[in-house]
């Protein structure tokens, strides 16, 4: 998706409007051997919300910049706090996420003062725990189902 067709389907959001870019740790199931793959993806304003109050996180940076920073000539312009000598990928659906995220800024306008525009963020609980797997699928079977008792949809 360029950056003309981004505007034109969010004509609410204009170029000057604040969002906020992390940097995650996250992995990809690939033969059944997990690979590591760090990630550029936007951080709504709530998720940085519970970020900074410290639960634990795949998120080792965030930075704030402005939609037009971002999205900038039909590409997109990675900040320079998140660029760095190792293999970056943007998530899935780049900008249409980047779009969402940036309406959350415009209704909770008080956020924006956690990451003040054109700084960055890393002092999170940066954690790898509990691994991000992007690929994960999730085969349901019907070992699945939940037993209900014999009289759970009998009148009595």
């Amino acid at each position: 998706m360029t950056t003309g067709t981004v505007f034109a389907q969010a004509s609410d959001l204009d170029r000057e409007d604040y969002c906020v870019l992390g940097l995650a740790t996250c992995f990809v199931r690939d033969d059944g051997e997990m690979q590591e793959v760090r990630i550029i993806e936007p951080i709504p304003s709530a998720a940085l919300e519970a970020l900074i109050k410290g639960i634990p996180t795949s998120y080792q940076l965030a930075c704030s910049t402005t939609l037009g920073e971002v999205l900038s000539s039909d590409e997109v312009q990675i900040p320079q706090a998140l660029q760095s000598n190792e293999k970056i990928e943007l998530c899935d659906r780049f900008a249409e996420r980047l779009a969402a995220a940036t309406r959350t800024y415009k209704s909770r306008p008080e956020a924006k003062e956690l990451i003040p525009l054109g700084t960055s963020k890393q002092d999170f609980n940066y954690s790898l725990e509990r691994k991000r797997v992007l690929n994960n699928s999730r085969v349901v079977s019907n070992d699945d189902n939940v037993k209900q008792h014999s009289h759970t949809h009998k009148v009595l």
